[in-house]
């Protein structure tokens, strides 16, 4: 006699069953995890924000951020400003930190208009004007943080990665890395906007010249360093005509 349970319907009806349940269970564990993804994403970026203007807990090589429990009140003492600028316009937003870059930049090849947040921070009577930028290393995503004066001038900066090789393109996010963009020039002598170049030839170590629109590479990281070049000098220059607001 046949058994009832060897029928297909009821491998397919308990393989239904199992979906419906484990399906249920993941949409609970994600609803439940979601104040708290957002709370850690909120505290990262707001910490690269102002990794990317000097406030950090650095030693003498380390990179080290302000503590969590700390960067919400840090925040607010030195962001000053949020802007999202939208083509020809320019209007705060309390929380144009939130504003997804690699969203914003998938708008434009479905012809959208991309919105481009912007901070503005205050320390030691310095203004520093910073922003996200995002482009794509070797193996997958890059991204950073600049801050800059009012002509441009990099004042500090945060890159980050998702899969670059460890030891080579990683080494993006490393402090003796980072610290060579300080003080570099982002429009040529002209005036003209130019960006960043990650140089093999650039023949100054110590990345004493800061008017040459470039800085030394990372051994080994051709193509990472290529990419972050890329990123800076297309994402960047999208905030030109701002800076030319600013003077006007």
């Amino acid at each position: 006699m046949e058994k009832r349970t060897d029928k297909n319907i009821y491998t397919i009806a308990f393989a239904i069953g199992m979906v419906v349940v484990v399906g249920s269970l993941l949409a609970f564990v994600a609803s439940s995890l979601k104040p708290k993804i957002t709370e850690n994403k909120r505290i990262e970026k707001q910490q690269n924000i102002l990794y990317a203007m000097g406030i950090h807990e650095n030693t003498e090589s380390s990179v080290a951020f302000v503590a969590d429990d700390k960067v919400g009140e840090e925040f607010s003492k030195y962001i000053t400003s949020q802007f999202v600028v939208n083509g020809s316009s320019v209007s705060e937003d309390t929380e144009a930190y939130l504003i997804d870059v690699k969203k914003e930049q998938a708008k434009i090849k479905n012809g959208g208009q991309r919105r481009l947040p912007l901070f503005v921070g205050e320390k030691d009577s310095e203004t520093f004007y910073i922003v996200p930028i995002r482009g794509k290393g070797l193996w997958d995503a890059v991204w950073a943080y600049i801050a800059m004066d009012q002509d441009m001038v990099i004042l500090g900066a945060y890159f980050d990665h998702k899969g670059e090789t460890a030891g080579l393109g990683a080494n993006i996010k490393e402090r003796f890395f980072m610290d060579d963009f300080i003080g570099e020039h982002l429009l040529d002598s002209s005036g003209n906007f130019v960006g960043v170049d990650i140089s093999k030839s650039n023949n100054d170590p110590l990345n004493s010249d800061k008017i040459d629109n470039q800085v030394d590479a990372i051994a080994g990281a051709t193509i990472t360093g290529d990419g972050v070049a890329a990123m800076i000098r297309n994402d960047l220059k999208l905030y030109v005509p701002y800076f030319k607001n600013l003077k006007n």
